[in-house]
């Protein structure tokens, strides 16, 4: 089976054109990893950039990587009518069995219901009730993204959703939806440290940003240490350039207290230091105002972190039946902190057993195989119409 799958490049995001390797975001990166392992299928990544950059051919022994250049004008002020027109070309080249578009935040999804093949599409985030939830100002890239998901995802054969909170939200808008999770990276997988006692550090992964609400985190860092707790909240992730007053505000705001040494920021750590971060905690903190399917969550779970949390969208679907997980309501803050103050004078323990869990649920190779399985289902589908 040859498969292309329409990926979005995060040196696009990042204008980080002088890398040499491809970024996938964390869902779609672990998906190749569990198709490299399939030798019985022929994958072709495509992503659009706006500018050359170099790359290896292969990404591994089946899967070939594709960077198509498109100039700004053929991307979402046109609809991506640039970023359509040459996917087309290259999948006429290709002759793939099945075109897959990951995520409705830019090219992709369009790009595939327009591809001219059989084709399904993948949710990343849920841009239309993001948009209902934020209110966008008219003709901004959130209102836009919005009706743009809502004109693709009818268009196409099927939709995978990344928890039920999204399949809730995409089925009245799709022919036919599959529960289907992101798998987690292996290296991510793989047994943690022995679990000695670590110290009280408190983890947040995410993308400098409103959605995320570290500002609103500060607070309860601030409220602990008022209490006289002894503690280390870690932020890291990326700050994205159209965020750069919210960064600057974090930034400014966090300074105090990393002289004081109860919070730190590290950036944007690559993969394999990533880990040792999660694996230098003892909990970790996730209490965005929506998300669809937070890979942070599972991987502090798969590296047997004690999880609290907002009880909303994929949250519920990643942590809601895991040991010793807490969430609470999106804006109980005085409960989020009274837990985490309860936690730290417990001695901060840690659950034993989330990584095992996870593994069996989120596995690369497991959840490659489901994909094929859809696939072929689809291809059949198709075939019967034509008969």
């Amino acid at each position: 089976m040859k498969i292309a799958l329409l990926h979005m490049d995060l040196r696009e995001n990042y204008r980080s054109y002088a890398e040499t390797m491809p970024r996938f975001p964390g869902g779609s990166a672990s998906l190749l990893d569990g198709f490299a392992q399939l030798p019985d299928v022929e994958v072709h990544v495509i992503s659009c950039l706006q500018r050359p950059v170099q790359s290896p051919e292969k990404l591994a022994g089946n899967i070939w990587f594709h960077p198509l250049l498109v100039p700004k004008i053929g991307w979402l002020r046109t609809g991506y009518q640039g970023c359509i027109r040459a996917v087309r070309r290259k999948l006429r080249e290709l002759k793939p069995d099945i075109v897959q578009g990951d995520g409705t935040e830019r090219e992709c999804a369009i790009c595939a219901v327009f591809s001219g093949f059989p084709n399904l599409v993948a949710m990343q985030g849920n841009l239309a009730e993001q948009a209902r939830l934020n209110r966008p100002r008219i003709g901004t890239y959130a209102w836009l993204a919005a009706r743009l998901e809502n004109f693709t995802l009818p268009r196409t054969r099927g939709v995978f959703c990344n928890s039920s909170y999204t399949e809730k939200l995409v089925r009245p808008r799709a022919r036919k939806t599959w529960l289907m999770p992101h798998p987690l990276r292996q290296t991510f997988l793989e047994p943690a440290p022995d679990p000695a006692p670590r110290p009280c550090v408190l983890l947040n992964v995410g993308t400098i940003s409103p959605r995320k609400r570290q500002l609103e985190l500060l607070d309860v860092a601030e409220s602990l240490h008022r209490q006289g707790l002894k503690f280390e909240f870690r932020f890291i992730g990326f700050t994205h350039p159209d965020g750069a007053a919210y960064t600057d505000a974090f930034q400014k705001r966090i300074q105090p207290m990393a002289e004081a040494g109860y919070a730190s920021y590290g950036g944007a750590p690559g993969e394999n230091e990533l880990i040792q971060w999660y694996d230098g905690a003892s909990a970790m903190v996730h209490f965005p105002t929506e998300d669809a399917a937070p890979m942070v969550v599972l991987e502090g779970l798969g590296r047997e972190l004690k999880f609290f949390g907002a009880r909303l969208g994929g949250i519920v679907d990643s942590a809601g039946t895991m040991p010793e997980s807490e969430l609470f309501a999106p804006d109980d803050w005085p409960g989020l902190t009274a837990a985490i103050a309860r936690w730290i004078s417990q001695g901060h323990p840690r659950p034993i057993g989330n990584a095992a869990i996870i593994r069996d649920r989120y596995h690369p190779i497991v959840l490659a195989k489901r994909h094929v399985e859809i696939y072929r289902e689809v291809i059949a589908e198709g075939a019967k119409k034509k008969v």
